[in-house]
């Protein structure tokens, strides 16, 4: 039988930190206080680094049978009410919603900076608008603008098994207009858009400031997420040259809504 290999985190610090902090090394899922990766390096890489930036934490190696786990994991989780969006899993779902399936536990909207998007999102009015949705993960965020009336979507990821999820919730949500495309948004020859949406982290913001800039059209939106409280001043430094129409905050993850030039 095959296992997992994790990390049973014991630590006083914010949850959603840690699984932020996490995410840069392939983390896999999340059941309660035990975190799953998709190789052993992974995990020894991510315990190394935990030990060395926070504190007050235990991270406990531990390999875990495939039972089902993620699955299991995964069952509690319910819809959630954004605004006049409702993102729900297969199971808890009504007409109207926007269907995705849990990948890993991730992209269900249930996370901050997915909330502080959708939020986002429908505070600009995205009738007839071409929209690109950078790091799309589950594709949650692409198939949000479309409902909340896009012409089209291109929904990136440098991740294949991340753009295999979102191509699966397409097809869910009976969409036809949202292209997916496995893409690294520092290569790649992308276009340029009304609005550019990417919920990533803070340091990747700051590092592909310049790109993200060039993808939105004169006057168009950036709908940035992902990074925290103490990383606003860094991040929205380097999107200097984009005016600030409006930012959000919920717990320490923020959302901010820029102008380009």
């Amino acid at each position: 039988m095959r296992t997992w290999p994790a990390l049973d985190i014991q630590q006083a610090d914010d949850d959603d930190l840690i699984q932020a902090f996490l995410i840069d090394f392939n983390l896999a899922a999340i059941d309660g206080s035990r975190f799953f990766f998709h190789s052993n390096d992974d995990r020894d890489r991510a315990a190394g680094a935990l030990r060395a930036h926070f504190a007050r934490i235990e991270a406990r190696p531990v390999d875990v049978a495939d039972q089902d786990w993620a699955a299991r994991s995964q069952a509690s989780l319910r819809a959630v009410t954004v605004g006049a969006l409702t993102i729900a899993p297969p199971w808890d779902f009504k007409p109207g919603d926007i269907v995705i399936e849990p990948s890993m536990g991730f992209g269900t909207g249930h996370h901050a900076t997915t909330r502080l998007c959708l939020t986002a999102l429908q505070q600009i009015d995205l009738r007839g608008c071409s929209v690109i949705d950078v790091g799309t993960g589950s594709g949650v965020l692409a198939l949000a603008a479309r409902r909340l009336g896009a012409s089209g979507v291109l929904a990136i990821d440098d991740d294949a098994d991340a753009i295999a999820a979102a191509e699966g919730n397409v097809a869910l949500n009976h969409e036809s207009r949202i292209a997916l495309e496995v893409a690294d948004l520092r290569a790649s020859s992308i276009g340029q858009f009304d609005i550019v949406i990417a919920n990533l982290t803070g340091g990747l913001l700051s590092a592909a400031a310049d790109r993200l800039q060039s993808f939105a059209v004169a006057g168009g939106r950036l709908v940035l997420s992902g990074f925290m409280d103490h990383e606003a001043a860094e991040v929205l430094g380097a999107f200097a040259a984009c005016a600030v129409d409006r930012r959000a905050q919920e717990d320490e993850w923020l959302c901010a809504v820029l102008r380009r030039a």
